[in-house]
C-alpha cells in the first residue's frame, strides 16, 4: 500500500521538533515523555465565533465556562451561531441571566459591533497579516487582550511561532521542565524563548503537556 505523502505542515512540525530537541536536553526529554505534537487547529469556527468563545471563557474554570457558553448559545436556538445583529438586539440582562458578567456582556456586544462594521478581518485576510498586525487589530475590541489573540493565532490560525508568555500554564510547564522553583516572569520567558524561534508555539504546547502529565501523576 502506498503511504500518504507528508503534508507541508507535518514536515514543518518534524523540523520544529528537531530544532527544539537540539535547543535543550530538557526540551528533548519533555518531547520524548509527552509524545507526538498533537495540537488541533480548529478551522470550523469563524473568527467571530472563536473570539466570542474566548471572551466567555476568560478567567473561568473550563467546566463553568462551558456551561455559561452553552447557555449563551441556547439564547439563539434558531441560529447555528448568532450573528452580530442578533447579539446587539439582545438585552444585556438576558446575557447576565445566562451567566455572563457585566464586563463580558459589554465585551460581547463590542465584538458584535466590530464584526457588524467589518472591522474583524475574515480568515483569508488574517492569513495574509503578520502576528503583530493581528494583535493590533483584534485588541481594539473590548475584552480582547494579547493573550486572547495569541490563543487565536495558535489554535485557529495554526501559527507556529507564538509564545504566550503571560499564560499561567505555559509558565508552569516551563518551570517544571527546567526544574525552577519559581515561575518565570513573562519577560524572562519571552527572552528565553527566542532560542525556539520560529517554533515557539510548539514549545508552548509541550509546556501545557508538562502540566497535564504532572496532574495525571498526582492523581495516580
Amino acid at each position: 500500500m502506498q503511504m500518504a505523502k507528508p503534508t507541508r505542515r507535518s514536515l514543518e512540525i518534524q523540523k520544529a521538533l528537531r530544532h527544539l530537541r537540539r535547543s535543550d536536553p530538557q526540551m528533548k526529554k519533555l518531547i520524548e515523555m509527552a509524545g507526538p505534537f498533537a495540537l488541533k487547529v480548529n478551522k470550523a469556527r469563524s473568527i467571530f465565533e472563536a473570539l466570542m468563545s474566548a471572551i466567555v471563557y476568560q478567567q473561568l474554570h473550563a467546566n463553568a465556562a462551558r456551561t455559561i457558553y452553552a447557555r449563551v448559545r441556547a439564547l439563539f436556538p434558531e441560529a447555528d451561531f448568532p450573528n452580530a445583529e442578533l447579539i446587539l438586539e439582545t438585552p444585556d440582562q438576558t446575557f447576565r441571566n445566562a451567566g455572563l458578567s457585566a464586563a463580558k456582556t459589554a465585551a460581547v456586544k463590542d465584538l458584535a459591533r466590530h464584526h457588524r462594521d467589518g472591522l474583524i478581518p475574515e480568515t483569508k485576510r488574517l492569513h495574509r497579516m503578520t502576528n503583530l498586525e493581528i494583535v493590533d487589530t483584534l485588541t481594539k475590541v473590548r475584552g480582547v487582550g494579547p493573550w486572547t489573540v495569541e490563543m487565536l493565532l495558535i489554535f485557529r490560525l495554526g501559527r507556529l511561532d507564538i509564545m504566550p508568555c503571560t499564560d499561567f500554564g505555559v509558565r508552569t510547564g516551563f518551570a517544571l521542565t527546567f526544574r525552577k522553583r519559581q515561575l518565570p516572569s513573562p519577560e524572562a520567558l519571552l527572552r528565553y524563548s527566542q532560542k525556539w524561534q520560529p517554533y515557539q508555539s510548539v514549545a508552548a504546547w509541550y509546556f501545557w503537556r508538562a502540566v497535564d502529565m504532572k496532574r495525571l501523576r498526582s492523581k495516580s
